[in-house]
C-alpha cells in the first residue's frame, strides 16, 4: 500500500479525536484515513508497510481490551485474530493516551504493551518522544530516557495536545514516507 496506514484502539472516543488530528497534520494524499481496530481484519492493517497506531491506557498498563475493563473490543482482542505475522520491513510510529495527574504511577503505561508487541514481531519502531513538559510518578513507556512513542494527556493538558501532535507528525512523516518511497 503506498499510503500510510493509521489505527487505533478507543474507549472514550478521544484517541480517535487525537488519530484524526494527526491524520489531517500527515496529509490524506500519503495517509489513509484512521479506522478502529475493532473495525477491521489483521490483513487490512497487514497491507501497510508504513504506519501509525494509536492506543488508549487501560488498567496497570494492559493492552486495552474487554479484560482491561473497556466496553467494547480494542486492541487486545485484534491482536488475538492478528497472531504472530513477521512484520520485518514494516515501520510504525506509536502514540498513547494518559492521564498523568490521575493515574501517575503508571501514566500511559499501556503504550509500551503494545510496542512490545509490535517490535516482537519484527517491526521498526519510530517516534519515540521526550519527557520535557510531562509530571507523573512512573511509566512503563519509558527507555532510555524518552517516551517509546508520542504521549497525550487530553484530560490535563489538552492545551499542548496541538503542538505536540504537530511536533512528532514532523518527525514521524519523513521516517514513514521513506517507507512509501520504497514502495513507489
Amino acid at each position: 500500500m503506498n499510503k500510510i496506514g493509521m489505527f487505533f484502539g478507543t474507549e472514550t472516543g478521544t484517541t480517535r479525536l487525537v488519530a484524526k488530528k494527526l491524520h489531517k497534520l500527515l496529509g490524506a494524499d500519503i495517509a489513509d484515513k484512521p479506522v478502529n481496530v475493532n473495525r477491521i481484519q489483521p490483513e487490512e492493517l497487514l497491507q501497510y508497510d508504513a504506519l501509525v497506531l494509536g492506543t488508549p491506557s487501560y488498567g496497570e498498563g494492559d493492552i486495552p481490551g474487554l479484560s482491561a475493563g473497556c466496553l467494547e473490543r480494542n486492541w487486545e482482542e485484534f491482536l488475538v485474530q492478528f497472531g504472530s505475522p513477521d512484520l520485518s520491513g514494516k515501520r510504525i510510529a506509536m502514540f498513547g493516551l494518559g492521564a498523568q495527574e490521575r493515574y501517575s504511577e503508571r501514566f500511559a503505561s499501556s503504550l509500551i504493551a503494545l510496542y512490545k508487541v509490535f517490535e516482537g514481531l519484527g517491526a521498526e519502531m519510530i517516534g519515540d518522544w521526550p519527557l520535557d513538559g510531562y509530571t507523573f510518578e512512573h511509566s512503563a513507556s519509558v527507555q532510555d530516557g524518552r517516551f517509546v512513542g508520542l504521549v497525550i494527556d487530553q484530560r490535563t493538558q489538552g492545551m499542548y495536545t496541538d503542538e505536540r501532535l504537530a511536533a512528532w507528525a514532523a518527525q514521524v512523516k519523513p521516517l514513514l514516507m521513506e517507507k512509501l518511497a520504497v514502495e513507489a
